[in-house]
C-alpha cells in the first residue's frame, strides 16, 4: 500500500483529492472544520518537502450546474487558517482558468480548485474530465475517505493517469487500517456495536461482521423488530414487521457462529416521540401500546457494559437511543463513556457512521477513542465487506 511517505514531493506538484465537503451557515462560515483539520498533515507533508499542492474537492450537490452558494471559495480564508498558509483559488477545476493558475504555483503554495461538482462529468466518471484533472499535478494523492466508495473522475478514474505515481493521504491510509483492525487483526474478543433506526441498513453489514465479531450488541430503533420477531410486545416503537424473520436469521446464524448477541434487556418507553413525554423503563418485551421505546434501560447498560470492558477491539456504529433529545442521550452517553474506559484500559476502539459520529462530536468522545471514521457511507461499505472504488484505483 503506497502512502504519501513513499514519495519526496521536492518540485513536484501533488494533485490531493480532499474532502472539502463541510457545513456552512447561511453566512457561509464553516461551521465544523473537521475535515479540512484531517487533511492538513498530508497538505503540509507536500509543502514542507518542497512541493506544491492542487486541492480538489467537491461541496453539496449542485447537480452539474455552478451554483454561487456550493462554490468552494467561501471556504478559502477557513482553509488558509486551518493550514497556516494563504491559500489561492481558481474559479474552476478544469480549463484555462484553473491550468493558469495550477502553472503559475510556486513551491510551499497551495491552490484551490473550484467545486469539482460544478461538472456533470466528475459523478460520471468520465474519462476525459479526469485526464484534464490529471494534468494538474505529477503525483495523485487521495486522501477522501467520505468519497472512497463513489467511482467518480476525480476520486477514481483520474488515478489511471498516474500509473506508478499515486498514492494514500495520511488521514485515508489512517482509515484503511483502522477498518482492518476491526476485520482482520484485531485481538480478541472483538465486539461490534449497532444501532440506528432500521434493521435493513445495517443486514449487510451484519451478515459480513459475523465471521469478524466475538459479540454483537444491538441497540437503537433496530432492536424493537428482533424484540417483536422474538414474540415480545413493542407497544407504538419503531419495528420494520417485514424484516421479522431476517432478524430471526440473523440470530440463527450468530448462534451457529458462536457470536454472542445481546439484545437490551430492559428501555426507557415514552408516551410521545417529545422530549418532554412522560417516561417509564419497561421490559423491552412488555411496552405497553401508545407508548415507545427511545432509550436503553439501566439494566441493558449494565450488561453492555460488562460485554464492552471484557472487549480488546471494539467498533461502534449507531447510537442507542435518540440522543438528539436530551432525556432519551443518557444510554448513548454510557455507551460512550464505557468505550473511553475500555480503550483506556488498551482496548482499540473505532467509531463509524453518521449518527455515531455526531454523538461523539456531541458529548465530547471524540479524543477519548482510538479513531473516529470521517466517511459515513464509506466507512458503512467497508464494513459490508465491499471494496472501495478510491482504493481498489491507488492499489491497482
Amino acid at each position: 500500500m503506497k502512502t504519501i511517505d513513499d514519495f519526496n514531493f521536492e518540485g513536484k506538484k501533488a494533485l490531493i483529492r480532499v474532502d472539502f465537503n463541510v457545513p456552512l451557515d447561511g453566512e457561509f462560515n464553516v461551521t465544523d472544520t473537521s475535515r479540512i483539520d484531517a487533511a492538513k498533515p498530508t497538505i503540509l507533508k507536500v509543502l514542507e518537502d518542497g512541493g506544491s499542492a492542487v486541492l480538489m474537492s467537491h461541496l453539496g450537490r449542485p447537480k452539474g450546474k455552478a451554483n454561487p452558494d456550493m462554490s468552494l471559495s467561501h471556504i478559502v480564508d477557513k482553509v488558509s487558517d486551518i493550514i497556516g498558509v494563504q491559500v489561492k483559488f481558481a474559479e474552476d477545476s478544469v480549463g484555462a482558468k484553473a491550468d493558469e493558475a495550477v502553472a503559475g504555483l510556486q513551491s510551499g503554495e497551495v491552490l484551490l480548485l473550484e467545486n469539482l461538482r460544478f461538472h456533470a462529468e466528475e459523478e460520471a466518471g468520465d474519462e476525459s474530465f479526469a485526464e484534464a484533472l490529471s494534468k494538474h499535478g505529477d503525483i495523485y494523492v487521495n486522501d477522501a475517505f467520505g468519497t472512497a466508495h463513489r467511482a467518480h473522475a476525480s476520486t477514481t478514474i483520474v488515478a489511471k493517469f498516474f500509473p506508478e505515481n499515486k498514492c494514500f493521504g495520511y488521514l485515508l491510509a489512517k482509515e484503511i487500517k483502522a477498518i482492518d483492525k476491526v476485520m482482520e487483526t484485531g485481538e480478541k474478543p472483538v465486539t461490534a456495536i449497532l444501532g440506528g433506526a432500521k434493521v435493513s441498513s445495517k443486514i449487510t453489514i451484519i451478515e459480513n461482521i459475523l465471521d469478524k465479531v466475538d459479540n454483537l450488541i444491538i441497540g437503537g430503533g433496530m432492536t424493537y423488530t428482533f424484540v417483536k420477531a422474538k414474540g415480545g410486545k413493542v407497544g407504538d416503537s419503531i419495528c420494520e414487521d417485514d424484516k421479522m424473520e431476517l432478524a430471526l436469521d440473523i440470530l440463527k446464524k450468530a448462534e451457529a457462529k458462536n457470536v454472542k448477541v445481546y439484545l437490551p434487556v430492559d428501555v426507557l418507553a415514552a408516551n410521545d416521540f417529545d422530549n418532554n413525554a412522560e417516561t417509564q423503563f419497561v421490559d423491552v418485551d412488555k411496552i405497553p401500546d401508545g407508548w415507545q421505546g427511545l432509550d436503553a434501560g439501566p439494566k441493558t447498560l449494565e450488561i453492555f457494559k460488562q460485554v464492552i470492558l471484557a472487549s480488546k477491539t471494539i467498533l461502534w456504529n449507531g447510537p442507542v437511543g435518540v440522543f438528539e433529545m436530551e432525556n432519551f442521550a443518557k444510554g448513548t452517553i454510557a455507551l460512550g463513556n464505557y468505550i473511553d474506559e475500555a480503550t483506556k484500559g488498551g482496548a482499540f476502539s473505532l467509531v463509524g457512521g453518521g449518527d455515531s459520529v455526531a454523538a461523539v462530536k456531541q458529548f465530547g468522545f471524540e479524543d477519548k477513542v482510538s479513531y473516529v471514521s470521517t466517511g459515513g457511507g464509506a466507512m458503512l461499505e467497508s464494513l459490508e465487506g465491499k471494496t472501495l472504488p478510491g482504493i481498489a484505483a491507488i492499489l491497482g
